[in-house]
């Protein structure tokens, strides 16, 4: 990596806008200073967004699939434990990767920095699974099931569909037209997903005291009964459990001092969510039994509430459930729109202003809107039965690809480092190589076909969303033979690219179309 003057990491011949100087911590991380303007985030909204982006519908919606794949009771339990080290782990990664390289954009960055060859391909990889995967339209479907089931409407196939586009159409607007208000926002339902997690736990308390409309369940006699043996089986828990810890990585460039708010909001977070997710498991267990769990489909917590208090009580208590899902939703599109404006500044996309533009409202509304189009297919075109699942497994799959190279990209610098890296130490490596080979078990596994009862889908093939996962990285890989190879030669230009340092602190590399002198 090439350096300007004051000893600032760029990639290409030019560094463009202010000089900026940096800095390196105790640990040898590089970090850049805090500027007004576009920092808006701190530690608050930034433990929040972290909070928001991880507890949505997973701990709400995905016990049913986890009990169900992990077989048992107890080892549903250790599943979430499982995933919990796991995110600890992953959160440790993007910590190192996001206070050593503080920008919008976040793993395109991290890969980019690790693959530099061929060039550029990693950008274009990253760029279509960044713009292609609708991470927001799973939660959006729940948040339609729930909503529905409060309102004691049966949730269908089109209804919950367009229950989802509201939700979802409304969250694009608000951030498109107002960042002070999407965040505040996020910040109250953040409060309020607590509030339901902790109502959610106390209904499990009343349930071991004997306040149920049901037999009481005897989920923790024999609590390891019925365990898989099935790996196939294991790695789709495992799926589960990780999308609903998935949020460590929301390092983003908007943050107030990022070198200090990350190692703060980060731990914060995972924290409470992993205590949180634990003691809801332990409530839905001590209120029904093992089978009306695994049949209740993504409504697990309104049969919670169902056993405990009655179908008024639970259709309330439903609206809250629905509420968080807004929260997840609100979360991931902030930071899914600012990942398309980003890959619009820098360049990559087609009509790439149009992206970068934070107009008509000082938002980037382009990029929020290019987000929810892709949220609509996934809404609209899914087989209604297969489409939570295949959302959940088709996103978390490219996710554990970009997880371990980054995480195993640590390793290697730690015993091949580049000339501008400095190993963050021996225990955030040993980290980073646990969550690497986890993510490794994670891509190899799919292909394995599960045993019969096993299957993830009812209308698809097992290893679906593994081909759709790779499909978007061939996606990249065409779009990179296109743009960066055949554009070129064709137009008698090189695509160069440059740091460009922007009057709020953001750094970001722009590629910039250079013509060859014969």
């Amino acid at each position: 990596m090439l350096k300007d003057e004051s000893g600032t990491p760029f990639y290409g011949s030019t560094l463009v806008g202010p000089a900026v100087a940096s800095d390196k911590d105790s640990e040898g991380l590089a970090s850049v200073p805090d500027f007004p303007g576009r920092r808006q985030i701190g530690i608050v909204s930034a433990v929040f967004i972290i909070f928001n982006r991880m507890i949505g519908t997973g701990v709400f919606a995905t016990p049913s699939t986890i009990l169900s794949l992990s077989g048992s009771v107890g080892m549903s339990l250790v599943m979430w434990l499982v995933g919990s080290v796991i995110a600890a782990a992953g959160m440790w990664v993007y910590i190192v990767w996001g206070t050593a390289i503080p920008r919008n954009g976040g793993e395109k960055n991290y890969l980019e920095y690790l693959l530099r060859k061929p060039q550029f391909l990693a950008t274009c990889a990253y760029a279509a699974n960044g713009v292609l995967l609708g991470w927001a339209s799973g939660n959006s479907i729940v948040f339609g099931e729930y909503m529905l089931r409060a309102a004691n409407i049966a949730p269908g196939q089109w209804t919950c569909r367009l229950v989802g586009f509201a939700a979802i159409t409304f969250c694009f607007l608000l951030h498109g037209t107002s960042v002070r208000h999407g965040l505040y926002l996020q910040n109250v339902l953040g409060v309020l997903k607590i509030l339901i997690l902790l109502v959610v736990i106390g209904t499990g308390l009343a349930a071991f005291g004997g306040h149920l409309n049901v037999p009481r369940p005897h989920n923790f006699t024999n609590a390891f009964e019925g365990t898989t043996t099935s790996v196939s089986s294991f790695c789709l828990s495992l799926y589960n459990v990780i999308w609903s810890y998935v949020g460590y990585s929301n390092a983003l460039g908007e943050v107030k001092n990022p070198k200090r708010t990350l190692r703060i909001a980060g731990p914060l977070a995972i924290g409470l969510v992993t205590v949180l997710y634990l003691l809801a498991n332990i409530a839905y267990f001590a209120a029904a039994s093992k089978e009306q769990i695994t049949q209740s489909g993504t409504l697990v917590a309104s049969l919670l509430f169902h056993n405990v208090y009655g179908d008024k009580a639970a259709r309330a208590l439903d609206v809250f459930v629905a509420l968080s899902a807004l929260g997840n939703v609100l979360s991931v599109i902030f930071s899914q729109g600012r990942v398309n404006q980003e890959l619009g500044r820098e360049g990559i996309l087609p009509f790439s202003r149009l992206w970068a533009s934070n107009k008509p409202m000082g938002a980037p509304l382009a990029g929020l809107g290019l987000h929810w189009a892709v949220c609509l297919v996934t809404i609209f075109a899914l087989p209604p039965g297969d489409a939570y699942n295949f959302v959940i497994n088709t996103i978390s799959y490219p996710l554990s690809v970009i997880n371990a190279t980054i995480a195993l990209g640590i390793v290697y610098l730690h015993y091949r480092p580049y000339a501008d890296w400095v190993t963050p130490g021996r225990a955030a490596v040993t980290a980073a190589a646990f969550f690497g080979a986890a993510n490794v078990f994670l891509v190899v596994v799919p292909f394995t076909r599960p045993p019969v009862g096993g299957e993830p889908y009812v209308t698809m093939p097992y290893y679906t969303h593994a081909v759709a996962g790779w499909a978007v990285f061939g996606i990249g890989f065409v779009y990179w033979l296109v743009w960066a190879q055949v554009l070129p030669r064709v137009g008698g230009y090189m695509l160069v690219r440059e740091a460009e340092v922007s009057s709020d602190g953001l750094v970001r590399n722009v590629f910039r179309r250079v013509r060859k002198r014969h």
